[in-house]
Order: C-alpha cells, then structure tokens, then sequence
C-alpha cells in the first residue's frame, strides 16, 4: 500500500519526525537510543523551536545524533557537554541548549561537569540514557552497573565492597538547589514513551523559560551489551533495573 493510499484511507499510524535526516541509524536492534532521538526530534518540532535549538553531542553510542537530527549541534569531549551547554546558553540566552549523553558521559568521566552546571542552575537540559554498562567499548561496568550485574569488567557480577554501589545520579540531581525538573524515563512500551515524551517537553519549556536545570533520565536497554535479545533486554530491564531506578518525576518546581 503506498503512503498516499495510507493517507486517504485514514490508517497512518506513524510518520518519520520532520527534524529526522535519512541517514541510517548505526545502533544496535533493539536499541532505545532510535526512540529518544525521535522523541527529541517530534519536540522540538512541535514546539517551534527548529532555528534555535542547539544539541551537545556526547561521546559513546550517542556520538551521531548530530547526523539523525537536523538541528545545529556542537560535539564536546568526553564528559565536557555540560561545560560546552553552559557556555552556548550564556551567549545565546534565546536557543533551547540540551546535551544527549550516555552514563559513561555524564555520570563517569562527566560527573563533575553535570553535577556543578546543574548546582548552578544553568538554564540548560541534560539528557541521560542509563543503560548500566559500557554499550559502545565493549561492555565493560558503568557507574550504573547493578550489583551483581555481570560485565567484561566484573565477570563474576558487580560487588559492592570492590566497585562501589550503583550511582543514582538522578537522585543526586534533585537534591541541588539549581534544578528544576527532575524525572526519571523509560521507552520501552508505548505508553511509557508517551510519558516520556510529555516529561521531555515539559523539560525543554522550564529550561526556556529561565527557571534552572533540568535533568532527564532514560532507563534503557542494551541488547549487546547486556547479550539477550530485544525482547528479553526490555523484559530483564522491567524486573531488575526499575526496582533500583524508579521511574517518574523525582523534582518539578
């Protein structure tokens, strides 16, 4: 059926956001980087905000979003997006600046950068995608890695007394008198990409008018990295991860 019949018929489920170049994607099936990406495209989109959004490019899995996502984006090093976004946001005080990084990014060599940028209450968003482990290097443990969890790092499975606990940095964010908005996402069902998205655009909006950090959280799978299929990515996500990295709304001011 070609798409102009879908369209007369009425039955179009679905179109490629407008802000989406053609450019194949390069992750992994299953994947939940795709889907943030296409969120962060439809909001953008839908808030008018083509011309004035500026993207921070991470180092990781996420490298290429500046090719997925026709906006201007500037690419930092590794662990510096939030540096960069402070400076972009100070400059151009009128253009939505968000950064896209991993928990290698921002919770590993980049905890410093996220941590003071969101105490000073930057008018910026941190886009987080937690999926506990070292997707694009070979699987090795995050600062996210469960207990227990078993990477090429720690193969006999995380243990606290030798790597330390998991980090909660959402936690940590909204404990910071310079956030504002503070949630804690997943994409791995439809209705909690409705959700998600809702929380991305509510974040974009406070950080555009002036009320401080936000900081937004996806809980997402690594299907090769963790070695099981998209299907048991998700299921082992839901019965592991979302006990230790609750979801919803951690702050909202």
């Amino acid at each position: 059926m070609e798409k102009s019949e879908i369209i007369s018929k009425g039955t179009l489920v679905y179109q490629k956001p407008a802000l989406m170049n053609d450019t194949p994607m390069h992750y992994c099936p299953g994947c939940s980087h795709g889907v943030v990406h296409k969120l962060i495209a439809e909001v953008i989109a839908e808030m008018g905000m083509e011309d004035k959004a500026i993207g921070i490019s991470p180092v990781g899995c996420g490298v290429f979003i500046y090719h997925y996502i026709d906006i201007d984006w500037q690419e930092a090093a590794h662990g510096r997006a939030p540096a960069l976004a402070t400076a972009i946001k100070r400059l151009l005080p009128d253009r939505l600046v968000f950064t896209y990084q991993g928990d290698g990014d921002c919770a590993g060599i980049g905890t410093n950068e996220t941590i003071h940028s969101l105490n000073r209450g930057e008018n910026i968003t941190i886009i987080y995608i937690n999926n506990a482990i070292y997707g694009m290097t070979g699987g090795q443990m995050a600062p996210t890695t469960l207990l227990g969890q078993k990477t090429a790092t720690c193969p006999a499975g995380r243990d606290a007394k030798l790597n330390g606990f998991p980090l909660k940095l959402t936690e940590m964010a909204a404990q910071l008198e310079g956030t504002s908005y503070v949630t804690r996402q997943s994409v791995h069902s439809v209705a909690a990409i409705r959700k998600a998205k809702r929380a991305l655009r509510h974040a974009f909006e406070v950080s555009m008018q002036g009320k401080g950090s936000c900081f937004v959280e996806f809980v997402c799978t690594c299907s090769s990295g963790w070695k099981l299929s998209p299907e048991k990515a998700n299921q082992w996500m839901e019965e592991n991860m979302f006990p230790y990295y609750q979801i919803g709304d951690l702050k909202d001011e």
